[in-house]
């Protein structure tokens, strides 16, 4: 095979590898590009390559993604070699098997790979998947990885919350783009959720201490569960460190994590006062106007508690699904915030 011929079959790979195990939309999936590597190849190399890249990854093993999830992949996978060639791949069959037999669990599995060196950052590096590949540009992976339990519901337990949102997934992305905004400072994350930005985040920018909050009992549940699972530790209580931000016992490249219960309607400025952040961040939470009311309500007492007066920085990422809920959060802003870029699907 000739160098470009075995780049491209690596770039495949990593496609497939990345997307299957962040359970990505099947649609997604590069399945054309394949089917042309097919057409070209007579062996079956590429796609056990495939195979062992996703359902039989190390990681997938371990933390599964849902069984529809898995059973539609390896469904389409067969599909693509089956139109291509006449004798079929008894591995293939094996793996569908298994997955055929196998339980749906309430909850599901997700794992995001992380590229880019950590502490001390690189100026370029990215979370994957990404939702547009650059194809010039070559990702070099930290070795690390973020997994999530979530539910394999969009809604469950009453609330959206125990699922990754798109929005998550690009303010991900743009963090580790943009370490510096985050290396060293004190973190309030509005409406954490299943938890992945705040995790690529401690993982990947080197805050001070980070602190993930939302107001749903059964997502802080899961939540402090995906973060004990992807290796971090937290503070005994939500805002006893936050108390005291310039103290940190730990190493130094260790943030100090705390979980904190947090409803923007009853939640006090002395309250808010405790965390004093440096930087506000949330993802996916402009969906109806109460809550955008509820959220500009927490961002105005954040800029008014701070002890040195300075207002802290604000991201905000969101898709736009409607233009006039869009319009509604810049307006209640008012004319002293200025919303920089917008992050939409």
């Amino acid at each position: 095979m000739a160098p470009e011929e075995t780049a491209e079959a690596a770039s495949l790979l990593r496609n497939f590898e990345r997307r299957f195990l962040a359970a990505r939309s099947l649609r997604s999936f590069p399945w054309q590009i394949l089917e042309e590597k097919l057409r070209d190849s007579s062996g079956s190399e590429l796609l056990l390559n495939i195979l062992q890249k996703t359902v039989k990854h190390p990681l997938c093993v371990n933390r599964p993604p849902s069984v529809k999830y898995a059973q539609g992949f390896l469904s389409e996978l067969i599909k693509k070699h089956e139109a291509v060639h006449e004798e079929p791949l008894d591995q293939l069959y094996e793996a569908l098997a298994e997955v055929l037999t196998a339980k749906e669990h309430p909850q599901c599995y997700r794992s995001y790979l992380l590229v880019g060196d950590t502490c001390p950052p690189p100026p370029q590096a990215r979370c994957l998947p990404p939702h547009q590949d650059s194809g010039s540009r070559q990702p070099h992976p930290s070795g690390d990885s973020v997994t999530l339990s979530e539910s394999t519901a969009i809604i469950s337990h009453g609330t959206t919350g125990l699922v990754t949102w798109n929005a998550a997934l690009y303010l991900a992305e743009w963090a580790i783009e943009n370490p510096l905004a985050f290396a060293h400072r004190t973190v309030l994350e509005l409406g954490s959720g299943a938890g992945l930005t705040g995790l690529v985040i401690c993982k990947m920018c080197c805050p001070r201490a980070y602190v993930f909050s939302d107001c749903h009992s059964r997502v802080l549940e899961q939540l402090r569960g995906n973060i004990l699972l992807n290796g971090l530790s937290l503070e005994p209580g939500a805002t006893a460190a936050a108390q005291h931000p310039g103290h940190n016992t730990r190493d130094s490249e260790s943030p100090r994590l705390m979980v904190a219960q947090l409803d923007w309607d009853i939640v006090t400025a002395p309250q808010l006062a405790a965390f004093q952040p440096d930087i506000v961040i949330a993802a996916d939470v402009l969906y109806c106007p109460e809550t955008i009311l509820s959220l500009v309500g927490v961002l105005h007492r954040l800029s008014a508690c701070q002890k040195d007066q300075r207002a802290p920085d604000a991201y905000i990422a969101f898709t736009v699904r409607n233009p006039e809920t869009c319009q509604l959060f810049t307006t209640e802003l008012g004319p002293s915030c200025t919303l920089a870029d917008r992050v939409a699907s």
